[in-house]
C-alpha cells in the first residue's frame, strides 16, 4: 500500500465530547501507524499540550501545533517555527479589551494567561498541560507563536475588527471556536505546516487526508487531496468546502470510522 499523510484537527475532531481519545480512534491510530501511514496532530493548541496526548497514543506522530506556528516531526524535532514578532505581541497585549475576555499567549514552552480561567482546564484534562497567570509587562525574550483571545462571541468581533484594522496584513487571523479568537503571524496556518510536512516526507498532496470543523482548519482541508468535516464543523466551514465529504459527529468516533472504511480495516 502506498504511504498517506493522515493529518487531524483535535478538539471537536478527533477528541471525544470529554476531550479525550477514545478507545476506537486510538486503536485505529496505531494500526495505521503500524502499517506505516502517518498520522499527523494538528491543532491550535500548545505543542507540549499535543505532545502528551501523543505519548499517550504512543504512535510517532507528526505535530502541527499552535495553528501552524510550529511543526515538530514524529522524533521531536523542530521541523519549522514562525513566531509573532515581539513588537506586535507587545501591540496586542497593550490593546484595550473587555475584562472579561482571557489574553493568552502561546510561547515555545509556556502558556500565559492574564487572569484565572478554571473553566478552561477541563480541556486539557488529557496531557495535563495547564496556564500561568502572567502580567504580560516583560516579555521581550519571550518567543510567542500565538496569540489568543478567550471570551463571549458578541465581544470577540469588536476585537477581531480593530485587529483587522490595524494589523490586518501583519497576521493571521482566525476562529478555533466561537469563543477562541486565534492570531499568528502572517502566512502562518495548518496548510502551510502541511505543505512542509508532505515536502519532507515526499508525500503528495493526492495522499494526504485532512480532517477538521472549524475556520482554522480551512486552508488544511482545501490542500488536502482527500478533505473530511464532522458533521458538528461549523455549518460556514462546511459551506466552505463543497468537495470536503461530511462525516460523523466526533463524539460519534467519526474520524476512526472515516479512516477504517478508507484504508479498509474492517
Amino acid at each position: 500500500m502506498s504511504q498517506y499523510l493522515i493529518a487531524s484537527d483535535l478538539d471537536n475532531t478527533l477528541l471525544n465530547a470529554e476531550h479525550r481519545v477514545d478507545a476506537l480512534t486510538r486503536d485505529t491510530l496505531r494500526t495505521l501507524s503500524a502499517q506505516g501511514q502517518v498520522i499527523v496532530l494538528a491543532s491550535g493548541r500548545h505543542y507540549h499540550d499535543i505532545a502528551a496526548i501523543r505519548r499517550q497514543l504512543e504512535i510517532p506522530a507528526w505535530i502541527i501545533s499552535s495553528n501552524g506556528a510550529h511543526l515538530h516531526d514524529s522524533e521531536d524535532r523542530l521541523v519549522n517555527e514562525t513566531l509573532v514578532p515581539t513588537a506586535l505581541v507587545q501591540a496586542l497585549v497593550d490593546m484595550p479589551r473587555p475584562p472579561t475576555v482571557r489574553l493568552n499567549l502561546y510561547t515555545q514552552d509556556r502558556w500565559l494567561i492574564d487572569a484565572e480561567a478554571p473553566e478552561l482546564l477541563p480541556l486539557h484534562a488529557m496531557s495535563g498541560f495547564t496556564y500561568q497567570v502572567d502580567d504580560m509587562q516583560h516579555l521581550e525574550h519571550e518567543h510567542v507563536g500565538k496569540v489568543l483571545y478567550i471570551g463571549e462571541p458578541a465581544l470577540l468581533e469588536p476585537l477581531e475588527r480593530i485587529l483587522r484594522e490595524r494589523h490586518g496584513e501583519m497576521l493571521h487571523i482566525t476562529y478555533s471556536a466561537a469563543n477562541s479568537l486565534e492570531i499568528m503571524y502572517r502566512g502562518v496556518n495548518k496548510a502551510t505546516a502541511l505543505s512542509r510536512a508532505l515536502k519532507a516526507l515526499d508525500i503528495p498532496i493526492e495522499r494526504a487526508l485532512a480532517f477538521g470543523d472549524n475556520f482554522n482548519d480551512i486552508e488544511m482541508l482545501t490542500l488536502a487531496g482527500n478533505a473530511y468535516v464532522v458533521s458538528n464543523a461549523h455549518p460556514e466551514v462546511i459551506d466552505q468546502l463543497p468537495r470536503a465529504r461530511t462525516i460523523g459527529a466526533h463524539h460519534e468516533s467519526a474520524v476512526a470510522r472515516a479512516l477504517r472504511q478508507f484504508f479498509v480495516l474492517d
